[in-house]
């Protein structure tokens, strides 16, 4: 489940069971984790960025008509954390400007407070006025014509950008997974006896040079629960499609059908290869938008009548559904045939359709054994299927 405000649709803020007065609330988002745990959902995403949201791709706008503003998709989780049991905490962190030494604490501390459960959504950033807010460097500019249908990126001026942001968001990721791996798992002693809290022998120093960053560590947070917080990736295109083949645990894609989703689980199959983990588990979910009700028609109205509040026809970068949660669970059950391993649901209207993803869609699922009954382990990694890998620096 991907959580963002009061949904994924511009006018979701605008329908009755929205309400937009409690969209920055701790029992806001404390209330909508707890529902996608009574589905029994492995786990949410929660949405961040550096600025308000916009319309445009790479600027801000000036609409006073959508919700703007986000509360810290790492505080959120933290915050709901020690009201849930099962379901894995996911927050968006956006990588461009910010320091992986400080997101390595912050999300081994999640890890912490969730006892075993975090994972980490990492996202880039193209905009200039975000990079503004750090004041180190300079983004160039892009227009609509560098951009192109569907968030393309297709000239050279887009192309040399997205290179260098997910070139440094690969060192990113081998940088946080480091510096988790710096404390061996028993380099705690806690012995009053022999006055010893630590062995300072199983701290290492990751002394890690690459283009965009020089950490020399160790972390100041222990190993995490889990060992490494499961690491995720949205992709669209070769570039991103790269980094989640080299660097992540798990891959979101936006295919608009089982051809589109095959060639996407093919190419990020080859970046596996290439990076040489094949041999390492990499889930790939594909995205859709969802719009739920009793009959395709009241869906089909309903986002009708979002876009007319918004003024547009809206689309999305990924699949946008209306229908029923039959429909639905005939489409997930027949993309899954295109090689996924799952799928991360987006709500069009989080108060109307969270409900009809977890009170309609999986029972639904359910009924088709397609759907656990009953969470089966107490880890994201372990809900995944993902084992507890070892420690990068432990003394054979």
């Amino acid at each position: 489940m991907a959580l963002d405000g009061a949904g994924w649709h511009p006018a979701a803020w605008r329908e009755p069971a929205a309400r937009p007065g409690e969209l920055f609330t701790a029992r806001h988002w404390a209330g909508l984790v707890a529902e996608a745990e009574r589905g029994l959902l492995d786990f949410v995403t929660i949405e961040d960025s550096l600025g308000p949201q916009s319309s445009h791709p790479t600027e801000p706008d000036d609409r006073t008509d959508q919700v703007r503003g986000r509360l810290d998709a790492v505080l959120v989780a933290a915050r709901v954390a020690p009201l849930t049991r099962n379901i894995g905490l996911v927050p968006t962190a956006v990588v461009t400007h910010t320091e992986p030494f400080h997101l390595s604490k912050a999300i081994a501390t999640l890890d912490y407070v969730s006892t075993g459960r975090a994972g980490l959504r990492i996202q880039v950033t193209p905009r200039p006025n975000e990079a503004a807010h750090f004041g180190r460097r300079t983004i160039p500019a892009l227009g609509a014509e560098d951009v192109g249908d569907a968030e393309e990126w297709d000239t050279p001026a887009a192309r040399e950008l997205v290179d260098r942001l997910f070139g440094e968001a690969r060192d990113y990721v081998e940088v946080v997974r480091r510096l988790w791996d710096s404390w061996e798992d028993d380099a705690e002693i806690r012995d009053a006896a022999t006055e010893r809290f630590i062995d300072r022998g199983k701290l290492h120093y990751i002394d890690f040079e690459g283009p965009h960053f020089s950490v020399k560590g160790p972390s100041i947070t222990p190993r995490p629960p889990q060992g490494q917080p499961v690491v995720t990736a949205l992709a669209h295109q070769s570039v991103p499609y790269r980094l989640v083949g080299g660097s992540a645990d798990i891959g979101y894609i936006t295919p608009y059908d089982n051809d589109q989703a095959r060639a996407a689980v093919a190419e990020i199959r080859a970046a596996q290869d290439a990076a040489g983990r094949v041999s390492e588990p990499l889930h790939i979910f594909g995205d859709l938008v969802v719009f739920l009700d009793g009959d395709r028609a009241a869906a089909e109205d309903r986002k009708a009548r979002l876009d007319g509040l918004a003024g547009e026809v809206w689309s999305s970068d990924a699949q946008v559904f209306t229908g029923t949660p039959a429909e639905l669970a005939d489409l997930l059950l027949e993309r899954r045939e295109a090689g996924l391993s799952g799928f991360r649901l987006r709500p069009g209207v989080i108060g109307h359709d969270l409900e009809g993803i977890t009170r309609g869609l999986v029972p639904e699922l359910r009924r088709r054994d397609a759907f656990r009954h009953a969470y089966e382990a107490d880890t994201l990694r372990g809900l995944l299927g993902l084992a507890r890998p070892a420690n990068r620096y432990t003394a054979v």
